[in-house]
């Protein structure tokens, strides 16, 4: 099924590189040529899903179609990507130019929510509820500041304003709410108050009942974890490579982060801030002895400092960039300049100028 599933695209689709896969998808980044030109897109498709899983993701599937293909008949592409081409087994969509908001982490930027409320009120009025809005990584924040809708797998599109469709727009908006007060409580209205302390009736009955099934099903049948691009070996094997090399001489601090890795799916990047006699290969084999080679990091790069906010913390949403090769747009979340040192320093000998990775693996 695989070649014949994609032969229908084949010759107009040139894959990148992959950005997740799992027994609902596989989720490629690359150019996609329309009648228009070759533009940037995103592929998923159902090649390699296992027979026991295909039902659920031809659904999932469906979904997004059906969603992607309302907004762009409703002339809103302009919140969410374009679908570009689909059948029952694949989709194309456009690549949004942007970051996920956990990692843009717009810290008092009034006018990101409010840019993101507009977007909601323009999916709502055309009848399409997302219901995934409780995810960051779902939501993006653009070049030019904006915010942009992605990820519309448990859509639903509704012929009419019915309750449940109004219980539903009520938890995009409330989800919506919810990350205004992580990063812009300040600007949050009275009435905007009220909606984040009065969850709906559904929501209450899902968080009591359905929310334990589901993370039983996801996390411990089919061994998922919410933020897509980090996966279980952010979970489980990044705190332990921290944990052993935070024993070894002349380490000050260690950052590990994930990125879609086209071969291991999740690959690992650890930073090491150490003296310059600790090496690099010294370290790997370290890892390598006391963890397995299945624990050892991809990429691993002693630099003489970290990051650091303001506040002296570890700028990781940073350091994600760098591993994602997404060099070009770290600027805007530098806080002085002597962390533009650091980071300059770190981009410039960065141990993965090979690799093709880009952003979209964490916005899959």
């Amino acid at each position: 099924m695989h070649e014949k599933a994609l032969s229908v695209i084949a010759d107009r689709w040139k894959s990148h590189h992959v950005l997740k896969r799992d027994v609902f998808s596989t989720v490629e980044r690359g150019r996609f040529i329309t009648p228009a030109g070759e533009v940037q897109g995103v592929l998923r498709h159902l090649t390699q899903v296992p027979w026991w899983s295909r039902p659920i993701a031809r659904l999932l599937l469906s979904n997004e179609r059906k969603a992607l293909k309302r907004l762009g008949q409703m002339g809103q592409v302009s919140i969410a990507p374009a679908l570009l081409f689909s059948d029952k087994s694949l989709l194309v969509r456009s690549w949004i130019d942007g970051v996920p908001l956990y990692i843009a982490k717009p810290y008092g930027d009034s006018a990101y929510f409010k840019s993101a409320k507009e977007a909601l009120r323009k999916l709502h009025r055309i009848g399409v509820c997302h219901n995934d809005l409780a995810k960051e990584q779902n939501w993006l924040r653009g070049h030019d500041g904006h915010a942009y809708l992605t990820d519309f797998q448990l859509a639903i599109c509704f012929s009419h304003r019915s309750r449940v469709f109004r219980i539903a727009a009520y938890e995009d908006l409330r989800h919506l709410l919810k990350h205004k007060r992580r990063y812009a409580e300040f600007a949050l209205t009275a009435s905007e108050r009220r909606i984040l302390a009065r969850k709906s009736w559904l929501n209450r009955i899902w968080m009591s009942t359905g929310k334990k099934i589901y993370i039983w099903v996801t996390r411990g049948i089919f061994r998922f974890v919410d933020r897509e691009g980090s996966g279980l070996r952010l979970i489980q094997d990044a705190p332990a490579i921290e944990k052993l090399l935070k024993t070894y001489p002349g380490i000050r601090e260690i950052a590990v982060v994930a990125y879609p890795d086209r071969r291991a799916g999740t690959g690992l990047y650890a930073f090491v801030e150490a003296s310059p006699s600790v090496s690099e290969r010294v370290l790997i084999n370290f890892i390598d002895k006391k963890l397995g080679p299945t624990i050892v990091p991809e990429h691993l790069q002693v630099v003489e400092a970290l990051p650091r906010r303001t506040t002296g913390e570890v700028h990781t949403e940073v350091l994600q960039l760098v591993a994602l090769n997404q060099v070009d747009i770290i600027d805007p979340l530098i806080t002085s300049e002597a962390e533009r040192s650091v980071v300059a320093r770190i981009i410039g000998d960065r141990r993965n100028m090979g690799d093709r990775i880009g952003v979209s693996g964490m916005h899959a």
